[in-house]
């Protein structure tokens, strides 16, 4: 870890592992003198918070409160802009399509909406910060870039359509939900949606190169990218949760087998394969989570994501034969162009180079 954040200048990062379910490591790196990171410091997680949001949308269906197989637009309501139309093909966006992103947008064809605040104040002729009813107003006025369930193409709005939908079917706001149907029964405490600019307490700053004009209101100023160029607030549901790395193994943890939380048929819906969108190597989008079924060397799966946005990379992981880890950095760009992916491999290698694991469990130490 810390050689890896040397190479690329990163001043913070953390990481945690589990193996058989037991915690084994949990630690804080900085690489400078002004910055302390403990193991329970905590950091924006990006699309890491997309399991998050897609468990509390399982969590609805093993409750009998919503079907997977309902349109999104009989549950909330989607209606574009003044003198927009929407396009009928929304009528074909199921909740499974939603969080498979199978959905029809395409941000390579029309770019991410959740990104796109400036053009969507003048559209609609509001003032940013924006609101997650703003962008799904403009969205609902746009042709979608696909027939819903006909393409695979990864969706930040999908899941900002999620969110709401937990919020009118559970009748609590989307935060609130996930704290307590989700994060309360596994003693995760710490865990919240982040600000754009101030901090929560134990959060870690964020770095970046690049710097750009605010979102956050009319000015126009230039801020650090990781302050004000996109908007938490807008995030919350595909990208906003702040934890430590690990609440994120914990939270693995639970995926490993049936609980009160997720029963058994709601694990199956997570780690459903999609009518379409296999990737040539065999792995998938699910619920929430990338799935390769493993065929060689053993039987299962296994489960990863990853987050990126300005002043964050994270990833986790969850191996087929008992082991995951999790790991938080404080940016994801700089001046030496070097992968932040690489981080991957990198822990991998030293996951399978380990010869004996540790035989105690820290999760009582982070957890009661």
């Amino acid at each position: 870890m810390k050689a890896f954040m040397q190479a690329r200048g990163i001043t913070a990062g953390q990481v945690a592992v589990t193996y058989k379910g037991r915690l084994v490591l949990a630690r804080g790196y900085s690489t400078s003198t002004a910055i302390t990171v403990q193991p329970t410091s905590l950091f924006r997680i990006a699309s890491l918070s997309k399991s998050f949001t897609a468990a509390a949308i399982v969590k609805l269906v093993q409750d009998g409160k919503v079907s997977l197989s309902t349109p999104v637009a009989n549950i909330i309501d989607i209606t574009p802009a003044t003198g927009l139309t929407r396009d009928p093909r929304w009528s074909q966006i199921t909740l499974w399509k939603v969080l498979q992103h199978l959905g029809g947008w395409d941000r390579d064809v029309s770019g991410d909406p959740e990104w796109k605040d400036a053009t969507i104040s003048r559209t609609l002729g509001v003032p940013m910060e924006l609101h997650q009813a703003d962008v799904i107003k403009y969205v609902a006025g746009q042709k979608l870039d696909f027939a819903p369930g006909t393409k695979y193409a990864y969706s930040n709005f999908g899941y900002t359509l999620a969110g709401r939908v937990i919020e009118k079917v559970s009748g609590l706001s989307y935060e609130d939900y996930v704290k307590q149907k989700l994060l309360a029964p596994l003693k995760i405490k710490r865990m919240s949606l982040g600000y754009s600019i101030a901090k929560h307490s134990g959060e870690t700053s964020y770095e970046s190169q690049y710097s750009g004009p605010t979102v956050l209101d009319m000015s126009g100023k230039t801020v650090p990218a990781p302050y004000g160029t996109f908007s938490m607030r807008i995030q919350d549901a595909n990208g906003g949760w702040i934890a430590s790395a690990p609440d994120l193994v914990r939270w693995a943890k639970m995926f490993d087998a049936p609980s009160s939380v997720l029963n058994s048929a709601s694990l199956g819906h997570v780690w459903a394969k999609p009518s379409i969108g296999v990737n040539p190597d065999g792995w998938y989008y699910g619920l929430g989570w990338q799935i390769r079924p493993v065929t060689t060397g053993g039987t299962g799966r296994n489960t990863w994501h990853t987050g990126s946005m300005p002043g964050t990379f994270t990833i986790v992981v969850r191996t087929y034969n008992g082991m995951s880890w999790a790991a938080l950095f404080n940016r994801r760009d700089d001046a030496s162009g070097k992968s932040y992916g690489d981080i991957d491999a990198a822990l991998w290698t030293a996951a399978n180079g380990v010869k004996s694991w540790p035989t105690n469990d820290l999760f009582p130490t982070y957890f009661s």
